[in-house]
C-alpha cells in the first residue's frame, strides 16, 4: 500500500457491528450496496478485533493504539486522560485539520482529545455515573446496566433516540465535507481528518420500516448456535447472564428473529448514510485525495449461545470489521489477526507522520506491512475489566488460536479454524496441556493480573467518591456542548455579499 503525501482521511465508524458479517466485505445477504462498492477497492481485514469489547475502553484504545490497562479506561465511566496522544493529536501536530462528528464516548472534562472541532454532542454521558463496583460482585446497577428489554422490545419505529442522533451526525458531517471542499483547491490548504461515528446498529433493536422489510424471512434471522443452558456456560458467560438480568426475561424465537432483523436493517440504514457521504466526497472532487477507513468499536452476540450485546471475547462480541481504501491502491484481503489498536499507527503511517516519540508505550502496529505481504510481529491482545466481570480478563489471539484468561476461571483455548463457533474448549484436554502452559507463561510475562485487578478497584473506588461529590451542590456536566456561531454563518451585515457568495460556492464560476 502506498499513499500520496498528506492525504485527506475519512474515518467511518459504526457501533457494535459484528465482524462475522464481514468475512470479506459485507456478507452477501446484507443490503449494503455502498459498503459493497467500497469493499473491492479496500484492504479488507477479515480477522480484526477490538482491544476491549465495550464502548469507552474499546474507543479509547482505537484512538490511542494503547490497551485499556495502559489508558486506564477500564469501563464506560473511566476518564480518558488528556495526556494520552490519539491519532487526532498525531495528525493535528503534523498540520492536519481534525474534526469529529458523532459518538466517541470520551469520559472526563476533555471532550476533544486532539480534535479541533466536534460537530455534535455525544450520545452517552461523560461523567463517572456508570462506574461498576468490584467490591459488590454480582450487583446489578439497574438504571444503566443492559437488560433484555432491547430484545423483547425489538421492532419497527420511524424515529428513536438513536435515529435522531445518527440523522444529525450524518447531516453535520455532510455539511462539513461541503465546507472542506471549498478549501480543497487552495494551494495553502491543510489536509483533513474527518471522523464520523454513528451509534447504530447498537441496540435497542429498532429500525425504520423501509430497512426492516429488506430482511423479511431470511435464514440469518436465526443464530448459528442456540442458547446454551446456564449450568453449561463458562463462568464469565454466567456472570454476563446475571449482569443482563436474563433470568427475568422469557426470550422467544420470535424475539430473537425480530432483534436480528432490526440489527440487519440498521446496517442498511447506516449504508444509506455512508453512501450519501461518499457521494458528496465524489461530487466535491476530494475522493481522489482521500483515504477511507471503515470500522466498528466492538460486536454484538445477537443471541448466539443465548448471549446478547458484547462484553466477552467470543467472536461475535470481539471481532469487528475493518476496511481501508487508499486512492490508487487496488486493495486486497488480509486474513492475519489484527486489532483496532493498529488503526492509530496505520493512520499515522498513511499520513507519513511519525509516532516514534511514544512508540515504546503503544500496543498497536501499522497494518501497511501486511498489505505488502510482510508478517505481523506480535499477537493480538484484548482486555476486559468492566460490567459483568469480577476481575480483569485478558486474551491472546494468534494464528488460528484464541486463549482467554481470568484469575477466577479455568482457561479457554479455541482453534478458530476447526471450531469457528467456539464450542470446544481445548484447554481442558491433556494433549493441549503444553500449549496452555505456554500461553499462561505469556500471560504472566505480559500482565501482572494481581496488580491489574488492584488498579481497577482503586480507579472504581476513586470515581464513586468523585461522582457522588460532584452531584452535590452546583452541578457542571462535562458533556460536549456544540458551539454554533450563528453570527458567522450564512449572511450577516459585517460580510461582503459578493465575496461571501463566491467563497461559499464549489466549484466556483462553473
Amino acid at each position: 500500500m502506498t499513499t500520496p503525501a498528506s492525504p485527506n482521511i475519512l474515518v467511518l465508524m459504526v457501533d457494535q457491528l459484528n465482524g462475522k458479517f464481514f468475512p470479506d466485505g459485507p456478507a452477501d445477504f446484507l443490503h449494503a450496496p455502498n459498503l459493497k462498492k467500497l469493499a473491492p477497492r479496500s484492504w479488507r481485514f477479515a480477522n480484526n478485533y477490538t482491544a476491549s469489547p465495550l464502548c469507552a475502553p474499546g474507543r479509547a484504545s482505537f484512538m490511542s493504539g494503547q490497551l485499556p490497562r495502559r489508558t486506564r479506561v477500564y469501563d464506560n465511566a473511566a476518564e480518558f486522560a488528556s495526556d494520552i496522544p490519539t491519532f487526532a493529536h498525531h495528525l493535528r501536530r503534523a498540520g492536519y485539520q481534525t474534526c469529529l462528528s458523532g459518538k466517541m464516548h470520551f469520559v472526563g472534562p476533555d471532550q476533544l482529545h486532539g480534535f479541533e472541532e466536534r460537530l455534535t454532542t455525544d450520545i452517552y454521558p461523560a461523567d463517572f455515573g456508570w462506574t461498576p463496583d468490584y467490591r459488590k460482585p454480582g450487583e446489578r446497577i439497574d438504571w444503566w446496566y443492559h437488560n433484555l428489554g432491547s430484545v423483547t422490545g425489538a421492532g419497527v419505529a420511524e424515529t428513536s433516540n438513536q435515529m435522531e442522533y445518527d440523522d444529525e451526525v450524518a447531516f453535520f458531517a455532510n455539511q462539513k465535507l461541503h465546507q472542506l471542499s471549498r478549501e480543497s483547491e487552495n494551494a495553502d490548504r491543510r489536509p483533513w481528518l474527518l471522523t464520523i461515528s454513528f451509534t447504530h446498529p447498537h441496540d435497542p433493536y429498532v429500525a425504520r420500516r423501509k430497512y426492516w422489510d429488506l430482511y423479511e424471512g431470511i435464514d440469518e434471522l436465526s443464530p448459528e448456535v442456540n442458547a446454551i443452558p446456564y449450568e453449561e456456560m463458562d463462568p464469565h458467560s454466567q456472570r454476563l447472564y446475571k449482569a443482563s438480568d436474563c433470568a427475568n426475561f422469557q426470550i422467544t424465537e420470535e424475539n430473537i428473529r425480530r432483534s436480528r432483523q432490526a440489527y440487519f436493517a440498521n446496517i442498511s440504514y447506516l449504508d444509506d448514510k455512508i453512501g450519501m457521504l461518499l457521494e458528496t466526497l465524489d461530487q466535491t472532487r476530494m475522493a481522489k485525495d482521500t483515504v477511507i477507513l471503515f470500522c466498528s468499536d466492538r460486536g454484538d452476540m445477537l443471541g448466539e449461545r443465548g448471549m446478547w450485546f458484547k462484553m466477552s471475547f467470543f467472536e461475535g462480541s470481539s471481532r469487528v470489521p475493518l476496511m481501508i481504501a487508499v486512492p490508487g491502491d487496488a486493495g486486497g484481503s488480509v486474513t492475519a489477526p489484527v486489532s483496532n489498536l493498529d488503526i492509530a499507527p496505520t493512520l499515522a503511517d498513511l499520513a507519513h507522520v511519525s509516532m516514534d516519540d511514544i512508540a515504546p508505550w503503544t500496543d498497536g502496529e501499522s497494518l501497511l506491512p501486511l498489505t505488502r505481504g510482510e508478517e505481523r510481529s506480535s499477537p493480538v491482545l484484548m482486555e476486559y475489566a468492566a460490567e459483568g466481570s469480577y476481575a480483569p480478563l485478558v486474551s491472546i489471539r494468534e494464528g488460528k488460536y484464541k486463549f482467554n484468561h481470568c484469575e477466577l476461571d479455568p482457561p479457554q483455548l479455541f482453534d478458530l479454524e476447526s471450531d469457528p463457533l467456539e464450542l470446544d474448549n481445548l484447554a481442558g484436554k491433556p494433549e493441549f496441556a503444553e500449549q496452555v502452559a505456554g500461553y499462561m507463561a505469556r500471560v504472566r510475562e505480559r500482565w501482572d493480573m494481581t496488580a491489574y485487578d488492584g488498579e481497577v478497584r482503586q480507579s472504581q473506588a476513586r470515581r464513586w467518591v468523585v461522582y457522588e461529590a460532584l452531584r452535590n451542590g452546583n452541578y457542571y456536566p462535562w458533556d460536549f456542548q456544540p458551539l454554533q456561531r450563528a453570527s458567522e454563518r450564512y449572511m450577516r451585515n459585517h460580510m461582503d455579499l459578493n465575496v461571501l457568495e463566491d467563497e461559499k460556492r464549489f466549484p466556483r464560476g462553473e
